[in-house]
């Protein structure tokens, strides 16, 4: 056999350790790659959470005037913890142990775990050697935990089409789909990819706060732009800490934690604002009602002291008995009088009515309320207005009885001096037939007219007696 041959025939035979080898090799080396790659991934994962999760601890640390410049240094003591906790929870914790030992940082850090315990906060696999030891993992556990806890799991939304209560992500994350419904290029379906563009931020605060975003300039293409606008309007404008970088969003697989640690953030704020707005409606209305009870108090006693007065004055013109010394004028009296019970008494009736009517809304309205009813001083009360009412009906019925004798009284007086008048002129026609005879010098040319003319002037004279 050649030498050509034997390579080709040894070429060609088929070692199976040869090929095993190789094959591991190559298999090896694409693990190899693919585990650097994962935990090039987790490491990215585990500094943006870091960050996060850091803002998020100093954005509430700042209420107390604290401040952590390394997450997983700075909580190794306890005392940064036991008052994060004390701001979360608005509780006091016990006080912390003085002194930089070991020992005095694991017993800081146990009751800090202890009140989360006690908090219904299940801490698995954790001791507090780990978070002193400043373990990155369990420290960044810790805190989500204590986010989850403190932040997210009071969320509670109920779906209106089958009262469904969703609770914790599901209900932040249905949430975030209401009020982002209807904003072109934004659809909201998770807490990773959802959020690379800023245009689900900017559309949250859109929905709240129309005036500090545009939200019809903005474009899908523009991500970075869009996230720093959405992060720095929150901050400037809202209060919000930015807890993220634009850079950090904006990658193919975001951190779905930080991502729901500044998220809800948001959730947080507007809720508070809306719950500020309808307390303020509340307030307002309240205001606003007691206002109108107050203005209603004062209609209430201006209209009594007006009508109360009315009846007074009425009252003592009513009684007036000075009548008109004619029967026009008492006629013309009892017209007035008339006109005062047909045109001037019925509104001030209906007054006192009404006012009836005004003090009881009043009282219905206080009572509702939970105000102290309100009571009419002495001298304004109902009673007090129907006791002046009942002496007005009396004065008014004095006084058709007062007019109506004295138009009586007039009336036979007319008739006397009727039929003195027709008298009177009957005795001024006799006193003028009579004078006239009396006057005449011509008795007559004979003794038989003189007798007869004697005869006049005695019955003349016997007439004139008579009436003596």
């Amino acid at each position: 056999m050649t030498e050509i041959e034997n390579y080709s025939s040894n070429s060609m035979r088929w070692d199976p350790g040869q090929g095993d080898e190789e094959f591991d090799a190559g298999n090896n080396s694409s693990k190899l790659f693919e585990r650097s790659r994962i935990k090039a991934l987790a490491d990215e994962r585990e500094l943006v959470q870091k960050k996060t999760f850091q803002k998020w601890v100093n954005s509430h640390l700042i209420r107390v005037n604290c401040k952590i410049n390394d997450l997983y240094v700075d909580l190794r003591d306890g005392k940064m913890l036991m008052k994060l906790l004390e701001v979360l929870s608005g509780e006091r914790l016990p006080r912390p142990t003085k002194g930089k030992m070991r020992i005095h940082c694991l017993e800081n850090v146990d009751k800090a775990l202890t009140f989360l315990h006690e908090q219904r906060v299940h801490l698995e696999n954790m001791g507090a050697h780990d978070i002193v030891d400043g373990s990155s993992r369990l420290t960044l556990g810790l805190i989500w935990t204590i986010i989850l806890r403190f932040q997210i799991q009071d969320i509670m939304i109920e779906e209106v089409d089958n009262s469904e209560t969703k609770s914790a992500k599901d209900a932040l994350l249905l949430w975030c789909q209401m009020k982002t419904a209807g904003y072109p290029n934004v659809n909201v379906r998770n807490f990773t990819t959802s959020w690379r563009d800023g245009l689900a931020f900017n559309a949250i605060i859109h929905k709240h706060r129309p005036d500090l975003v545009q939200y019809d300039k903005m474009s899908k293409s523009t991500p970075i732009q869009n996230l720093e606008s959405a992060f720095t309007t929150a901050e400037d404008k809202l209060g919000l800490t930015s807890l993220l970088d634009a850079d950090d969003v904006n990658v193919d697989l975001p951190d779905e934690k930080s991502i729901i640690t500044y998220v809800v953030t948001y959730y947080h704020y507007f809720s508070k604002m809306h719950a500020d707005s309808v307390q303020g409606k509340r307030i307002g209305k309240v205001i606003d009602n007691a206002v109108s009870t107050e203005n209603s108090i004062d209609e209430y006693e201006n209209l009594t002291s007006d009508l109360l007065e009315w009846i007074e004055q009425t009252i003592v013109i009513l009684k007036d008995r000075q009548f008109a010394n004619s029967l026009t004028g008492v006629q013309q009296q009892l017209a007035a009088f008339n006109t005062y019970r047909i045109v001037e008494k019925p509104p001030k009736f209906d007054e006192k009515g009404n006012l009836e009517v005004s003090l009881f809304t009043i009282q219905s309205k206080m009572r509702a309320n939970n105000q102290r009813v309100y009571l009419p001083r002495e001298g304004r009360l109902i009673s007090d207005i129907n006791k002046a009412w009942e002496k007005l009906e009396k004065a008014e019925h004095e006084r058709e009885l007062a007019l109506r004798e004295e138009l009586i009284r007039q009336e036979k007086l007319e008739q006397l001096a009727a039929r003195f008048d027709r008298k009177a002129g009957m005795r001024e026609t006799w006193l003028s037939e009579n004078q006239r005879l009396v006057s005449q010098d011509n008795f007559g040319a004979d003794l038989s007219a003189v007798e007869a003319a004697t005869k006049k002037h005695e019955a003349i004279e016997t007439d004139i007696n008579a009436y003596e």
